[in-house]
């Protein structure tokens, strides 16, 4: 696994828990385990890590849920954004891509747990795509945005 030194950062949907990574690893995924399912209430888990020792939290702390005898999961206590998995004995900890402020800059490279992958998932890019969530209802669209507390994707 590559080390690439560059530094992202990230946290959770209301901002009480942020964080800051000063080198990535190269190893993008989604997790289709059961396991990662409960853990981020999705299909999958899209993970990239980044080396223990380059991960600084710069507001707050994560909750911790050990969720096996070897594995914790981070969350924020406040919004219950799902952060992390950390598998106590790897050296690194793995992010939720979608934490990230800039989720488009690791794209999953590999999937594993196959076993609990949904039998249908192979047809989700011939899913219609309806476009912009509120676009057929403007007045619950502003609505949204006026009324949104979701944290910016910057400190």
């Amino acid at each position: 696994m590559t080390r690439r030194d560059v530094t992202v950062t990230g946290g959770c949907q209301c901002g009480a828990v942020r964080y800051r990574a000063d080198a990535m690893l190269d190893n993008a995924h989604l997790c289709h385990c059961r396991m990662c399912q409960k853990a981020s209430g999705g299909l999958f888990a899209p993970l990239v890590a980044a080396p223990d020792d380059a991960l600084h939290w710069t507001r707050g702390h994560p909750s911790i849920f050990m969720s096996s005898e070897r594995v914790e999961r981070g969350f924020c206590a406040a919004c219950g954004t799902p952060i992390f998995y950390h598998s106590l004995d790897t050296g690194r900890t793995n992010l939720m891509i979608g934490t990230l402020d800039d989720p488009a800059a690791f794209a999953p490279k590999v999937q594993m747990g196959s076993e609990a992958r949904m039998p249908w998932f192979d047809t989700l890019p011939a899913l219609a795509d309806e476009g912009e969530t509120g676009a057929d209802d403007p007045d619950w669209a502003e609505g949204i945005r006026r009324s949104n507390r979701q944290h910016p994707d910057h400190d």
